[in-house]
């Protein structure tokens, strides 16, 4: 019952998302295709890059690495630009992938409800900050990319514990972190990473964990993104594209490849995201 719930929120919330972005298109309909960026490399890129980013190969980090070198969006509208494009391929990402609630009720809601809350406040600022502090939080949010999955692959990641729900100064804990994380995808800094390692740090059993992280973003994304088209932060060409293309791709990876080995994968895109990091920090002292 829990489990219909929950996808059923994640239909409605991502439905109010798709007529948002919908409505936008209209109202633009002469100038989205004008958007820079070529169809044929949108297509085939955000087909592989979602098809990616359902085995775990973060696509932020993938888009934040592509977009400023291919000159698609600019560092202004590049925040908004990752999350409007990832909102529906994640939730259909939820929808193949929540199957079981195994997690307690309150620490669901407290998490989930914490991150909507920040993704919703923060866009608001986001889009008044300048464009070399955008360039340097997104290095940022690179960064901590690139040392999650090196923690991962060297084996000192957060194991997790045995618990299936937390109380008392962990489950405050885990909302002011997902208030926080809430705001920080706003900026580019994707919480999907950030938010396991969390629930893995607190002692959640991983096996369980899975609804949370998948959750906080399916519902947190979509809300801090209507903002952005709100304030017309966002590349509406590259939204469209993944909205079609990405979630072609994870369709793909869901129901027919199933599995991908991505250990060697994972050192290249480690070496790409640092590399575009450092630049882009670079660039950021050059133009300051």
């Amino acid at each position: 019952m829990i489990v219909k719930i929950i996808l059923a929120l994640v239909v409605i919330v991502n439905g109010a998302f798709a007529v948002t972005f919908i409505r936008d298109l209209i109202a633009h309909k002469g100038q989205t295709m004008k958007e820079p960026g070529n169809p044929i490399a949108l297509a085939v890129s955000s087909f592989i890059m979602f098809l990616l980013s359902t085995f775990g190969i973060s696509d932020f980090a993938i888009s934040t690495s592509l977009y400023p070198k291919v000159k698609w969006v600019d560092e202004k509208k590049l925040p908004g630009t990752l999350n409007a494009q990832c909102v529906i391929p994640v939730a259909v990402m939820a929808l193949a992938y929540i199957s079981a609630i195994n997690v307690g009720l309150a620490t669901l809601i407290i998490a989930i409800v914490a991150q909507v809350a920040g993704s919703y406040l923060a866009p608001r600022y986001v889009v008044k900050l300048p464009s070399n502090t955008i360039k340097k939080f997104l290095s940022v949010g690179l960064l901590i990319a690139a040392a999650l999955i090196l923690a991962g692959k060297l084996g000192v990641y957060p194991a997790g514990g045995e618990a299936a729900s937390l109380t008392g100064v962990k489950l405050v804990a885990l909302g002011v972190l997902s208030f926080v994380y809430g705001a920080l995808n706003n900026i580019g800094i994707g919480s999907y990473a950030l938010t396991m390692a969390t629930v893995y740090a607190l002692g959640l059993n991983p096996a369980v964990a899975f609804p949370i992280m998948m959750g906080a973003c399916t519902f947190s994304v979509p809300v801090g993104s209507m903002q952005f088209i709100k304030f017309d932060s966002y590349s509406r060409k590259i939204t469209l594209f993944c909205a079609t293309f990405g979630v072609l791709g994870v369709l793909i990876a869901a129901f027919v490849v199933k599995s991908l080995n991505v250990s060697a994968l994972q050192w290249v895109v480690v070496i790409v995201i640092v590399y575009s990091a450092v630049t882009m920090l670079m660039s950021s002292r050059k133009k300051a």
